[in-house]
Formats: C-alpha cells, sequence, structure tokens
C-alpha cells in the first residue's frame, strides 16, 4: 500500500472519529439544554451553553478534516493539511476561553455556594459521562494535532460530569453545597494545564518551529555520515501539520562528482531520512566550489 493511500484512509478515519464526537455532543446538549430547565438547574444549563460551543468547534474541525484532505493544487501547493491545524488552534482557544469563563462563575461560587437539585443533577451526570466518555475514547485514538485537541473538548465535559456525579451522591447525604465551584474550579485548571501545552505546540508548527524529536545537529549528522557528502548547510525541517515532517537542505558533494554520484547521493539521504520520520525532503545538490546561489547567506560562506 502506498504511503499516499495510507495518509488518505488515516485522514478519513480521523474525520470520522471527529463526525461521531460532532454529532454525539450536539445531542447531548440539546438533551442537556431540555434537562436543565427540566430539573431548574442554572449550572446545568451553563454547562448546556458551554456544549453547545463545544458542538460548534467540533463541527469546525469536522469541517476542516475533511478539507485537510484535498491534494495540493497551484494555490496550496503542499495540499490542504494545515486546514486541520488551523481547526486545532481555534478550537483550543475556544477551550481555553470557556475554561477561563467557568473559573469566573465558579469561583465566587465556592464563597455563597447554592443547593442543587440533587437527584436530576445525579441523572443528567450519568448521561453526561457516558456520552462524552464514549466520544472522548473516539477521538483518544486518534493522532492528528486537531483529533487531540478536540478530544481535551470533550475530555473536559468527562471530567465535568464525572465532578457533578460525584458531587449528587454526596449531596444526597451531607449538605457541602462547596463541593460543587470547588471541582469544577479543579476541572478547569487541569483542563487549562494541558490544552495551554497543546496549545503551544500549534503555535510552534505554525510558525514553523523545529519539531521537538528532531534534532538538527543529528539530521545534519545523518546526512554528512553518506558517502561523498562533503557537508550541509541551509537546513531547515518544520511539520506540516503536527504528523508530516518536511525538509529543505543543500549538500556539498565533491567537485569531481558524475550525475550517477549525485544521484546515488540523493537515494541515500531520502531513504537516511525517511528512516527518520521525515516525509518529504527536497535537497539542493552542489558541487565543493560552486556558489550556492544564497546570497549572503553565512552558511554558503562557510563552505
Amino acid at each position: 500500500m502506498s504511503g499516499e493511500h495510507q495518509h488518505h484512509r488515516h485522514h478519513v478515519t480521523e474525520e470520522k472519529r471527529i463526525g461521531t464526537a460532532f454529532l454525539l455532543n450536539l445531542g447531548f446538549a440539546l438533551v442537556e439544554l431540555v434537562g436543565g430547565f427540566f430539573v431548574g438547574s442554572v449550572a446545568i444549563l451553563s454547562d448546556a451553553v458551554h456544549d453547545l460551543g463545544d458542538s460548534v468547534s467540533l463541527g469546525l474541525a469536522w469541517f476542516l478534516q475533511k478539507i485537510s484532505r484535498k491534494g495540493r493544487d497551484s494555490r496550496f501547493t503542499y495540499g490542504y493539511r494545515r486546514f486541520s491545524l488551523l481547526s486545532a488552534l481555534v478550537n483550543a482557544i475556544v477551550l481555553v476561553s470557556g475554561s477561563v469563563l467557568v473559573l469566573t462563575k465558579a469561583i465566587p461560587k465556592l464563597f455563597s455556594p447554592d443547593a442543587p437539585n440533587v437527584p436530576g443533577m445525579f441523572v443528567l451526570a450519568l448521561l453526561g459521562v457516558s456520552v462524552n466518555a464514549f466520544a472522548a475514547f473516539r477521538l483518544w485514538k486518534g493522532s492528528s494535532m486537531n483529533a487531540r485537541i478536540a478530544a481535551w473538548h470533550l475530555l473536559e465535559d468527562v471530567l465535568g460530569w464525572t465532578a457533578v456525579l460525584v458531587v449528587s451522591i454526596v449531596l444526597a447525604f451531607r449538605p457541602w453545597y462547596i463541593l460543587d465551584p470547588l471541582l469544577s474550579v479543579a476541572v478547569s485548571v487541569f483542563i487549562l494545564w494541558n490544552v495551554i501545552k497543546n496549545l503551544r505546540s500549534v503555535l510552534e508548527i505554525f510558525l514553523q518551529g523545529t519539531p521537538e524529536d528532531v534534532t538538527l545537529k543529528d539530521v545534519e549528522r545523518t546526512l554528512t555520515d553518506i558517502p561523498n557528502v562533503l557537508s550541509v548547510h541551509d537546513l531547515h525541517v518544520w511539520s506540516l501539520d503536527g504528523e508530516r515532517t518536511v525538509l529543505t537542505a543543500h549538500l556539498v558533494v565533491p567537485r569531481d562528482s558524475s550525475r550517477e554520484d549525485v544521484s546515488a547521493v540523493k537515494s541515500a539521504a531520502r531513504r537516511a531520512l525517511s528512516s527518520k520520520g521525515i516525509d518529504h525532503a527536497t535537497l539542493e545538490m552542489e558541487r565543493r566550489g560552486d556558489p550556492c546561489e544564497m546570497g549572503n547567506n553565512l552558511d554558503c560562506m562557510e563552505n
């Protein structure tokens, strides 16, 4: 099976996972709205609004994941894979904003907690944990940055509803109403911590930073270990979408290298880079003493 075909199947699977999560989240948000009105719980109604926001984010993730399967064209020469990354960025920002909003509502409640409707909390919490846990499990198996950020959306809901479930059980026996806002604060802080880490990774990819699992010195050493490669310069490595790694480099070979020698170096370099997870390598070959045509680039001047 070709690499491109495998990538296509992978993206279709990711799209289905996100689509399932979106439909489950949207359906439960509507149930939550009705249930919140029925039990007269402001906390549940607030969470319903939050879940509707999650549904919008997941819907965007689903839509952009589908677009990301398109091949390259004259406008997007690397293809549309980064569209899924755009969704991850938007979702992370929405999730951070939602967590901050929950904190602004929950912290004041620590000083004046309300008495909730315990039976209604318990029933909706059971449903909430079940639906969101299934959707989160579907997305947790995904490898794309888009799926991981969306999974954190759902994990936030799972933890939130688990907290509601625990609180409803405790409140059935003890009037410790402060537990509700206290657990809300704990869950929001936990989610914020993890989403901010993922947001940082997304921003580094957008800014074309070197992937964390790649060391430029190691890549340079791998290339210079290839017979007939004298030196490497103008080396750049970045991630296209958090999954596919791209590299460009200039390789300097001996002055008397034949066309066959140069071709052999290119083939060996691509094999070596592929073994390190670098999917797409653009290699500029230069014979020693030739100008590298990079203007005043210091890397060129060293050779």
